[in-house]
Formats: structure tokens, C-alpha cells, sequence
């Protein structure tokens, strides 16, 4: 006698399509996140967010899961984070999630899972590994460019300026450029890199708009909305596409 899996214990197998964390805000609506879990589904993955309140066993638990972390946008790190006191210009913190996304990139970093941090993700990817941040860009960088292109003021797909990518890095190779129009979305930037970085893209003012770890299979951190560009030939899913690839999509 044959035995047919009914279609609930079908869709349970095991897929080959690689787990991707998203840390979420704490009390935050999900679909300030939704544009990152389309381009995480549409470039193979499975996108997992995941709320700050966990306990150490349920992140250990999610942690061996983990095929890799994406580091989304989002409010500004707590600077008592890396030694600083809070500039009058800082916006809201979320003290329960730099917690939780510490964790996971000093995790991810010391496992070689990838890794790739968006917006506010490169600044805690900078954070985690003792680096610091501006704490806000206009105050602090003054004749700066205009970073601070926010909704509703600007589309989420306005292009504020270029950067230029350092030759050979892995993100110039993933792009297959060496310059890239992108937009810009952020108050707060990275200033003196953490232990194990690289830059290697910057704005025409100067400011570092991507790192990378060499030696780390997919770690990769850029300042701009990558998840508001799929529409754009510039981008399409090069950069998703790229790291869930690393991830272990087939």
C-alpha cells in the first residue's frame, strides 16, 4: 500500500529556501517592515521577524535557526551604546532591540553567518564592534549633503545622490559598478569604523555609505534603503539577491 503525505504535512517539509532574521521595534507595526520581507521573498529567502522581548533561550533557539541577519532601518541607537551622552538632536531609542540586534550581529559575526544592515543596520553593525556614530549629521557635519530625504516630504525611491564604491569590494563586485545613484534616508552616520571593517563606499561629502568585513563570507553594512530600490535597473535584487545567495539559496 502506497502512502500519500496529505497537502498540510506536504507544505511542512523542509524547504531549501535559507531562514532570514529580521529584528522588529519593540511595539511596532509590521508593515513598516514590508518592504524588506517582499525583497527578501523575492530574492529566495524567508523572511522571520522577530520582536525584541526574547529571553536568552528562545534567542539562543532563533540564533541556531539562523541562516542569516538582515539588520533593518529604523530609530537611533541608544549612545550610551558606544560612550557617548545624548545629543539634543537624538530621536526616540529602542533600548530592548539594540540589545536584541547586538546579540545577533556580534553572534553572526562570530559564526560567519551573513549578514547585511541597512540604514540603521550599518550604524548598530558599527556599534557591535566598537565603532561610533554621528549623532546627527546636520550639527555635526556641518555643510554636509542632505541625507535627512524622509516620507512623506520625498518618495521612498527618491534618489538623493551618488556613491562610489571602492574598487574590487565585494559590494562593487555584487553590484557590477563602481558608482550607484541611491537615496537617503538617515540623521545619524557612521563615524569611526569598528573593529574589522572596511569602507568602501562614501557620498560626495565624505561620509561612509557602505562597510564590509573582510575575511566574513557576506558582511555587509549600507546606509542607503536598498528595499526601496527593486524597481531600479541601478539595483534591481543585485544586493538581496547577493546575500541570500550567501545565505545558502539554491
Amino acid at each position: 500500500m502506497h502512502h500519500h503525505l496529505p497537502p498540510w504535512r506536504k507544505s511542512a517539509m523542509p524547504s531549501p529556501r535559507p531562514s532570514i532574521i529580521i529584528p522588529t521595534g519593540s511595539g511596532q507595526s509590521t508593515w513598516y517592515y514590508q518592504p524588506y520581507v517582499d525583497a527578501v521573498q523575492k530574492a529566495g529567502g524567508i523572511p522571520r521577524l522577530t520582536s525584541p522581548d526574547l529571553d536568552e533561550e528562545a534567542l539562543e533557539a532563533l540564533a541556531s535557526r539562523m541562516d542569516g541577519l538582515l539588520l533593518a532601518g529604523g530609530g537611533d541607537v541608544d549612545p550610551c551604546l558606544y560612550g557617548q551622552a545624548p545629543h539634543p538632536a537624538l530621536g526616540r531609542v529602542d533600548r530592548a532591540r539594540d540589545d536584541l540586534e547586538l546579540a545577533l550581529a556580534c553572534l553572526a559575526l562570530r559564526r560567519g553567518l551573513p549578514i547585511l544592515g541597512i540604514c540603521r543596520g550599518i550604524q548598530v553593525l558599527n556599534v557591535a564592534t566598537g565603532g561610533t556614530l554621528y549623532q546627527d549629521l546636520p550639527s555635526e557635519r556641518p555643510g554636509s549633503l542632505q541625507h535627512g530625504c524622509f516620507q512623506p516630504q520625498f518618495p521612498a525611491d527618491h534618489i538623493a545622490h551618488e556613491v562610489t564604491l571602492e574598487p574590487g569590494s565585494l559590494l562593487a563586485r555584487t553590484m557590477g559598478r563602481e558608482a550607484l545613484p541611491v537615496n537617503s534616508r538617515h540623521h545619524q552616520g557612521v563615524d569611526r569604523l569598528g573593529e574589522g571593517w572596511r569602507a568602501v563606499a562614501h557620498a560626495p561629502d565624505g561620509l561612509v555609505e557602505a562597510m564590509e568585513a573582510p575575511g566574513h563570507p557576506f558582511a555587509l553594512g549600507v546606509q542607503w534603503h536598498p528595499e526601496s530600490l527593486i524597481g531600479l535597473p541601478e539595483h534591481g535584487l543585485r544586493l538581496f539577491a547577493a546575500f541570500v545567495r550567501a545565505c545558502g539559496a539554491p
